[in-house]
């Protein structure tokens, strides 16, 4: 990969956990504090929470319990999430990044729900994108490209002419099944396969043309 990539697009669809927010503080504490209630490795555990509706999850660790229990399981879990906002902050350069995007068009896609997804762009000081995907929006949790082609489709732009930020292996997996090009964000991203790979948002510079293009300056 080249010192610097450049990537053109009409439109950028961006992952909210991992991506815009670093959540992981709250999402260690709920998620292991699960694990051990239900006998499983904790570190087993959050190698597959990354990315994926927390039920779609539980099906993964738990494959024989019925999907009931899983979404009310998931329930509760949501509320703890939602409730707990100790340790979530911005990723490094997210407001310059979201502010570089106000004639950009753009969608929040994230398998986190309405009041999650909400509370925790709040809490990291962050604006909510006014087209965004949620877990209420889609009938099938990421890796599935479902949420990212519903979020090409409300903003009118080709799948083709989409760049995604994600930073999971589920949302990596998505994205590129969307046929959309990839930008790997964090420590997670780069052993799942996305186009590039940056540590945070600071290595990222928007540039938009007179035709509503939008350059990505990636700095590998």
């Amino acid at each position: 990969m080249p010192a610097t990539a450049v990537l053109t697009a009409r439109a950028l669809l961006l992952d909210m956990d991992g991506t815009l927010v670093n959540s992981d503080a709250v999402v260690e504490r709920i998620w292991r504090r699960w694990a051990g209630e239900h006998g499983l490795a904790g570190d087993e555990v959050m190698k597959v929470v990354h990315g994926r509706q927390g039920h779609a999850s539980m099906a993964l660790l738990l494959p024989h319990r019925p999907v009931e229990q899983n979404l009310a399981d998931n329930a509760r879990m949501l509320a703890a999430e939602t409730a707990d906002m100790d340790g979530v902050v911005a990723v490094p350069g997210a407001p310059a990044f979201l502010a570089a995007l106000r004639v950009v068009p753009h969608a929040l896609v994230t398998s986190a729900g309405v009041a999650l997804s909400t509370a925790r762009m709040a809490a990291a000081g962050l604006p909510l994108p006014d087209v965004r995907i949620t877990a209420e929006s889609v009938g099938a949790s990421k890796p599935d490209p479902e949420g990212f082609l519903k979020g090409a489709a409300e903003l009118g732009v080709d799948p083709a002419d989409c760049v995604v930020l994600e930073d999971s292996g589920a949302g990596i997996a998505a994205g590129l099944a969307a046929g959309m090009r990839v930008v790997g964000i964090g420590p997670r991203a780069a052993a799942h396969g996305p186009d590039v790979t940056v540590p945070d948002l600071t290595a990222i510079r928007v540039e938009t043309g007179p035709d509503g293009t939008v350059r990505l300056h990636v700095a590998g």
